[in-house]
């Protein structure tokens, strides 16, 4: 019995071989070419002559209106317009059917043949005889747009799935998203696993559904030209495209902090915001961002119970004391309490929209008394901003430079300036110092309002005083090079809480 069963195998391979053999035979693929050919050179004659009838037809039609002129121009026009269109979009090709059921639509029958040759020889492979297709096969000719003929792999699936519980171990898992095939994975628990993770990832205690976002299906299929690990699937759903989103300005927020943070240029961000101000952002303004969007994205809503501080109110009082333009608090009141019960939409993590279904205000807040200024104000006021003392090219920055062989700090910045030119107060203060000091040379010092100082120096006179009061624009000394200068500048310094910093920060 073993001795049986043993040349039934031996049987059936070598019948296997024998139509192995005779598929690949020179003779047998040269025969089977010249036949396609045949196929080929039918359809498309039975295409021309098709054509031809219509041409036929719209000229017969055209001599019983000889006297139309132009509008049988315009007929013979459209009947070559449609003739083109059969051309260009259209193929002739097979419809496929098998016992009359529909298989697919091929433009050789080659294409069947292979088909069926590589499916009878895994389907032998795996059930250890000689299997065989089954079915009466049917080919109908049909015009048919390119794009909407099938592919072997296609045809192959149709066959393959016909071995029942043996096709099993031969399908694969096809991922597609939005209706486009992203890969082909074999292992489907391992798919399965994978996808839900990528879903896990995002959810909480508090997280009530979790989907994504996109219509993703997952098909089996049993040819395929390459198949992914689950590792290199993942990769492919996560991998991102630009898309398209808005984010919502909070407390702390810059456009320079926003545009990083979305992996953009300020310049890009601007672009898609022409409307909004750049250095006056507000809490709650919705920007335009381009987002980041991965293939597969996953869209999370949690319920969520927090509280909420209740800014407080603020009342107003005017005071004759104060320049108008200045405000001080007189009395600080306490924030408020609310509590809160939201539905929040994430999208990959990042929050999309609140709905708020509860506002219960737990403590109320008090409210801050703020005086604000009615005097008017002198010309020699602070503007609280600085204008360039002198318009020039800068010789020298702040920071580090070598001079006079040597490297040193550079507490301000040199304008280069012609001798005698007037240089003017950056702002108005009071003058605290003008005389001649060391470096420095001649040297002003001005005290603003707010304690910043501006210091002016290398000049070759002065023409103020200390304890002199200044207004912005106005002449106070000469440009010259006193003191450590190598020529004719104005030496520019700007001090905060008596610290050098650098003017271009301060200067409009």
């Amino acid at each position: 019995m073993e001795h049986n069963l043993q040349d039934r195998q031996t049987g059936l391979w070598a019948r296997l071989r024998e139509r192995a053999a005779a598929w690949n035979d020179p003779e047998a693929r040269q025969q089977r070419g010249r036949l396609a050919g045949q196929r080929r050179r039918l359809a498309r004659d039975w295409a021309r002559i098709h054509l031809r009838r219509m041409a036929h037809r719209t000229h017969g039609s055209l001599a019983i209106h000889q006297a139309v002129g132009p509008v049988s121009f315009l007929v013979v026009s459209a009947a070559l317009g449609v003739a083109l269109t059969l051309t260009t979009l259209y193929t002739p090709s097979y419809a496929v059917t098998v016992d009359g059921a529909p298989v697919g639509v091929v433009a050789d029958r080659d294409v069947v043949d292979r088909a069926i040759a590589d499916v009878e020889a895994q389907g032998s492979s795996l059930l250890g005889y000689d299997y065989q297709v089954q079915g009466d096969i049917g080919y109908q000719f049909a015009l048919t747009l390119k794009t909407d003929l099938n592919s072997q792999n296609q045809i192959e699936d149709y066959f393959y799935s016909q071995l029942n519980d043996v096709s099993v171990h031969l399908r694969k898992c096809e991922v597609v998203v939005d209706g486009q095939a992203v890969g082909v994975v074999k292992d489907e628990t391992a798919l399965r696993d994978m996808l839900d993770d990528l879903k896990n990832q995002y959810v909480n205690e508090n997280t009530t559904s979790v989907e994504f976002m996109q219509d993703m299906s997952i098909q089996y299929v049993y040819a395929a030209d390459s198949v992914l690990t689950t590792e290199e699937m993942q990769a492919a759903l996560q991998s991102s495209g630009n898309g398209s989103g808005t984010y919502t300005v909070v407390k702390g927020d810059t456009f320079n902090g926003i545009a990083y943070a979305n992996n953009m240029s300020i310049s890009d961000l601007k672009a898609l915001n022409p409307g909004v101000d750049i250095n006056r952002l507000m809490i709650g303004d919705v920007l335009n961002v381009k987002a980041q969007t991965p293939v597969l994205s996953v869209k999370t809503t949690e319920h969520q119970v927090y509280t909420q501080e209740i800014e407080c109110p603020v009342e107003t009082r005017e005071d004759s004391s104060m320049y108008k333009g200045t405000s001080k608090i007189v009395t600080q009141g306490v924030k408020g309490e609310a509590k809160l019960e939201a539905d929040v939409t994430y999208v990959n993590g990042q929050e999309q929209q609140r709905d708020i279904l509860s506002n219960v205000t737990v403590r109320e807040p008090t409210t801050t008394i703020k005086a604000v200024g009615t005097k008017e104000k002198p010309k020699t006021a602070s503007t609280g901003s600085f204008s360039w003392p002198i318009s020039g090219r800068i010789n020298s920055y702040f920071g580090g430079r070598y001079i006079f062989g040597r490297y040193s700090y550079h507490s301000g910045i040199d304008i280069a300036a012609s001798y005698g030119a007037s240089i003017r107060a950056a702002d108005g203060g009071k003058v605290t110092f003008a005389g001649y000091k060391g470096s420095y040379g001649n040297l002003v010092v001005i005290t603003h309002d707010n304690g910043t100082q501006t210091y002016y120096g290398h000049n070759s006179s002065l023409l103020v005083s200390a304890g002199q009061k200044v207004s912005k624009g106005q002449a106070i000394a000469r440009a010259g090079s006193t003191g450590r200068s190598t020529g004719t500048h104005c030496h520019f310094e700007v001090r905060v809480r008596g610290s050098a910093v650098n003017p271009l920060n301060y200067l409009r």
